[in-house]
């Protein structure tokens, strides 16, 4: 068993940094079939892709199973698996790729040029696992969609729930949704909390008067 719990680095920098070169030594210091914990946050997409081909050459079988969330680079790492389980509290994000990047135009070009790239190689790891269209995988990605563990399932993303024996079945809704079209909402509702408030022409009194109340009255007690 190994465990994929930090940041996806090359070089380690702290105690929870997960590298390529820490990562071999443990998946070959032994044989047989292998399963891999994933709970990261990401990271680096080089150090990532070089560990989802360490999973993807491994000679036997891997079961992922993702017990808190796989985002980002930690995603991709994800798709190496023979097969894929979550926790039904776990989350797998897909996001474009980033980078910093300085200078001039050309520089700023070059970097585009750079980050197409990169999602494209990203998407080639997305399609192999789940068969759905790079178009929809790069839509996905545009909107950085957060899948649970249904959700992921019924995208290809995951092939199983982790069960409990224990407990009842529930049924849980899959849902994704885009951390971008949630942050444009907030903006609009802030925005609408600081447009001035135009006064409101005087209205008519609430309610019934007590002409007409005493009127009700009567009629009811007609029928008593």
């Amino acid at each position: 068993m190994l465990e994929l719990y930090g940041t996806i680095a090359e070089e380690s920098w702290f105690d929870d940094d997960v590298t390529p070169a820490m990562f071999r030594e443990e998946l070959f210091a032994g044989s047989g079939p292998v399963t891999v914990w994933i709970n990261s946050p990401g990271g680096d997409c080089i150090a990532a892709s070089q560990i989802y081909t360490m999973l993807m050459d491994y000679k036997d079988e891997v079961t992922i199973k993702i017990d808190g969330i796989a985002a980002s680079a930690a995603s991709v790492i994800a798709m190496a698996g023979t097969e894929v389980l979550m926790a039904p509290t776990a989350l797998i994000m897909i996001h474009n790729p980033m980078t910093i990047a300085m200078g001039g135009h050309e520089d700023m070009r070059k970097a585009i040029e750079m980050l197409t790239e990169v999602k494209e190689s990203i998407i080639n790891a997305y399609e192999i696992k789940t068969g759905l269209s790079r178009a929809k995988l790069s839509h996905l990605m545009d909107a950085e969609t957060w899948m649970n563990a249904n959700k992921a399932l019924e995208l290809g993303f995951a092939d199983g729930i982790l069960e409990d024996e224990k407990a009842d079945e529930h049924s849980v809704p899959a849902y994704a949704f885009s951390g971008k079209t949630v942050q444009a909402a907030l903006m609009n509702k802030i925005s609408a909390k600081r447009k001035p408030v135009q006064p409101e022409e005087p209205s008519q009194p609430m309610g019934r008067s007590v002409d007409e109340l005493k009127a009700r009255l009567n009629t009811i007690k007609n029928y008593i």
